[in-house]
C-alpha cells in the first residue's frame, strides 16, 4: 500500500513508519519541518496542496496533534481554539479533502488518547478535542464506506514517560512499538468506526 503518514517524525510517527515500511509498504511522510512533503496540516489550504502533491494513495495515517495544556481557570478561549485545531480539526479536515484522494477502499488512521478516558489536571482542551475526534471517527464511518476510519488511542508511551510521568503518575508504559501494531490493525484491517485504545 501507498501511505502518507502525518508526524512521522514523532516517537509514535516514527516507529509507525518503522513497522509499515517493514511490512513492505510505501511510506509518504509528513510534517511541517521534515519528511519527504512539508505541510502545516492545521491550515485547510495547506492540506489541500498536500493532497495535490501525492496521487496513488490506499490510506492516510496521523501520528500528530498540537494541544495546549493548561489549568481550567488560566485556560483561554484562544488556548481551546488553538487546541481544536491542532488536534481535531486538522484530523477531520485529512479525512473531509482527503475522501477525494485516497482509494475507494481505502483508509484513514487519526489519533487521540488516554485523556479521553482519564483526564488529568491541566488536560481539559486536550481531552475535548481527543473525545471530538473520536466522535467524528464514529459518525464519519457511516458515510465513508466502503473507505474506513479508525483511531488510535495510545496510552503513556514508554519512550516519552520522563517528560510526562509527573502528570500520570502509577500509569503503566506502553511501548511505541505496540502502539505502532495498533495502526497496522487500523490500516491492513476491515474495521471501521473504531477508536482502538492501546496500554490503557
Amino acid at each position: 500500500m501507498k501511505i502518507l503518514l502525518v508526524g512521522a517524525s514523532g516517537t509514535i510517527g516514527r516507529a509507525v513508519h518503522t513497522v509499515l515500511t517493514g511490512r513492505g509498504h510505501q511510506v509518504v511522510t509528513v510534517g511541517r519541518t521534515g519528511g519527504d512533503l512539508r505541510a502545516d496540516v492545521s491550515d485547510p489550504a495547506a492540506v489541500s496542496r498536500l493532497y495535490e502533491r501525492v496521487d496513488g494513495l490506499d490510506a492516510v495515517a496521523v501520528a500528530a496533534g498540537d494541544a495546549v495544556f493548561a489549568p481550567l481557570d488560566a485556560l483561554t478561549y484562544d488556548d481551546l481554539a488553538a487546541t481544536l485545531r491542532g488536534k481535531a480539526l486538522s484530523q477531520l479536515e485529512l479525512v473531509r479533502q482527503g475522501a477525494r484522494h485516497i482509494a475507494p477502499d481505502g483508509s484513514f488512521t487519526l489519533v487521540t488518547g488516554v485523556l479521553t478516558h482519564d483526564p488529568i489536571p491541566a488536560g481539559a482542551a486536550a481531552a475535548a478535542a481527543n473525545g471530538a475526534v473520536d466522535a467524528f471517527v464514529r459518525a464519519a464511518a457511516v458515510e465513508l464506506a466502503p473507505q474506513r476510519v479508525n483511531a488510535v488511542s495510545p496510552g503513556v508511551v514508554a519512550e516519552s514517560a520522563d517528560a510526562y510521568d509527573s502528570a500520570f503518575p502509577g500509569m503503566e508504559t506502553v511501548p511505541a512499538e505496540r502502539v505502532a501494531r495498533a495502526y497496522v490493525r487500523s490500516i491492513e484491517g476491515r474495521l471501521t468506526g473504531r477508536t482502538f485504545r492501546v496500554g490503557y
